[in-house]
């Protein structure tokens, strides 16, 4: 335990941390200007008209289909591992943790049923939470978004590997 707890010390690492936010600011505007604001929770919640669409042209195309989930998988495992400053294994474990949740949800929105079974009712009470359930029933399950998560986390592994603050023996 001793040894699993060393691979998640550190100070956080503000590149990895950056490069995170980044990607959420990217996958962000996929919203904002692809998308009807209507079909998007952040959008359609805001106290402010923050929509894009039908303002500007479509900007990411087709692209921006499976962009956000390929960034959820990469831009979450990024902040996770900078914030927590891991070096390789811990890097391996937060992807794999961040795949295996995103998959979780895309396959919950082919099986539906058995993810609304899974889903306490408190949460309709809470803010974000409340949307929960509509998420699976009105959600589209895409074996592209499995790809792009797939992709994501390899490319976030990848990428954490290559901004690693590697650590001075004592």
């Amino acid at each position: 335990m001793k040894e699993f707890l060393k691979t998640f010390s550190g100070t956080a690492n503000k590149s990895q941390i950056l490069i995170g936010l980044t990607g959420l600011l990217i996958g962000t505007l996929v919203y904002i200007v692809d998308r009807p604001p209507d079909q998007t929770y952040f959008v359609y919640c805001s106290p402010f008209n923050i929509s894009l669409f039908k303002v500007l042209p479509i900007f990411f195309g087709t692209l921006g289909n499976n962009l956000p989930t390929f960034i959820h998988v990469f831009s979450f495992s990024l902040l996770t591992a900078g914030f927590i400053s891991c070096q390789k294994r811990g890097s391996l474990i937060i992807c794999m943790g961040w795949f295996l949740v995103d998959s979780a949800f895309e396959l919950g929105q082919e099986y539906y049923s058995w993810a609304l079974e899974i889903i306490p009712d408190w949460f309709a009470e809470i803010p974000f939470l409340e949307n929960t359930k509509s998420y699976f029933v009105h959600g589209t399950f895409d074996y592209y978004d499995l790809a792009a998560i797939t992709i994501g986390a390899v490319i976030a592994y990848f990428t954490l590997l290559a901004t690693i603050k590697r650590r001075v023996p004592s």
